[in-house]
């Protein structure tokens, strides 16, 4: 199951823990599993079929340009993180 990294802010949901694991093979469905888990998740990461605004997920380093529909493997380390715009 993938590791999933959690936010300080959304630690409370987690009891504390700073990673859990969660199942599924998008990252729609790695936060549908943490919903299910820990309830409110999908509400404090995502803004409808989205990531909120000024929010992005990490796959082992990279970021996900699919959205929720990033495949994500069972091997695999999702960060979420505060999205940092470009200079000029």
């Amino acid at each position: 199951m993938p590791a999933v990294w959690i936010p300080a802010l959304l630690r409370p949901l987690t009891d504390g823990q700073d990673r859990v694991s969660a199942s599924g093979a998008t990252l729609a469905d790695i936060i549908a599993d943490l919903d299910a888990h820990y309830p409110g998740m999908r509400d404090r990461l995502c803004e409808g079929p989205q990531l909120r605004s000024g929010l992005a997920a990490v796959i082992d380093g990279e970021v996900a340009r699919s959205g929720l529909e990033e495949p994500v493997g069972a091997a695999n380390e999702v960060h979420f993180v505060h999205a940092i715009g470009g200079g000029s």
